[in-house]
């Protein structure tokens, strides 16, 4: 019996594998940005199986990116240090004893967990903040936001040249500004302006929810950019989910394919996402 049964298995995973295969011709090359979200990052375990994910993406052919975040990590610490934080339209109001707080937990503790995960797995994982090399220059956003930053700019031929040495490049949404400055930047908006400069063909945003949901709420598998609009201005989408949804809409006009909203809870999300006909969120298009 336990022999028919791992053939079972046996044979349901070639079957997964053979249904694969238009999947894998059509992101053979592609470009993919993932935005990793510090509620998504989880478990040992789940980080295991993300970076297994990514690395596997690398070998078949994808050139995967990374940015992730860290709000969870960053609240910890600056609990610890008595440092009190204020946020405005989900954005943290940043200022310098902040900022050097989150550049230690964003280019030093939480990029070098999902590097190292990443080459336990076999892949060539790099870390990187949008300080190396000017990889994201930034300006200021607002004044009363404090360090934190909006991209200007995205070096984009070097991540390129990553890609051609197999590279698998993990950022730091930390930015500097023209003056020196370094800048907080929201890494859904790191993560899209990377996309939108890479003219990447997917963007994913994994997050720790199922996706944007109407006002029944149900969530929408596929939305139009016109669509997130309206529901914005009619409060269907609010709070944290805001700069999420914006971003995807200007990442989309500004060049990528499509973007979805992920659930990065889902195990293998990415995959199912881009190699399955299920899908596992929202996605967005222009």
């Amino acid at each position: 019996m336990k022999t028919r049964d791992m053939n079972r298995d046996w044979i349901a995973t070639a079957e997964t594998l053979s249904s694969a295969l238009p999947y894998l011709l059509r992101y053979d090359d592609a470009i993919v940005v993932v935005k990793l979200g510090g509620h998504a990052m989880g478990s040992d375990e789940g980080m295991e199986l993300f970076a297994r994910d990514i690395v596997l993406l690398r070998q078949v052919g994808v050139n995967p990116v990374i940015v992730h975040g860290g709000g969870p990590m960053i609240n910890s610490l600056l609990d610890k240090l008595q440092i009190k934080s204020e946020f405005v339209n989900g954005k943290r109001v940043t200022d310098e004893a902040t900022m050097e707080v989150v550049e230690m937990v964003l280019s030093g503790m939480v990029n070098k967990r999902i590097v190292q995960a990443i080459n336990a797995q076999g892949g060539k994982g790099i870390g990187l903040s949008g300080k190396d090399a000017n990889l994201i220059t930034c300006e200021m956003t607002d004044p009363d936001l404090g360090f934190v930053g909006t991209p200007t700019e995205v070096n984009a031929e070097m991540l390129r040249n990553l890609f051609e040495k197999e590279f698998i490049p993990v950022i730091a949404p930390i930015g500097a500004g023209k003056n020196g400055e370094t800048f907080n930047i929201n890494g859904d908006t790191a993560a899209g302006a990377v996309a939108a400069a890479l003219k990447a063909d997917r963007l994913l945003l994994l997050t720790d929810v199922a996706g944007v949901k109407n006002a029944e709420g149900v969530v929408v598998t596929e939305l139009k950019a016109a669509d997130v609009e309206a529901m914005t201005a009619a409060g269907v989408i609010a709070g944290g989910m805001i700069p999420k949804t914006e971003t995807a809409v200007a990442a989309v006009r500004g060049g990528v394919r499509a973007c979805t909203i992920v659930d990065g809870r889902v195990p293998n999300a990415v995959l199912l996402e881009l190699f399955t006909d299920h899908g596992a969120g929202s996605m967005i298009r222009s």
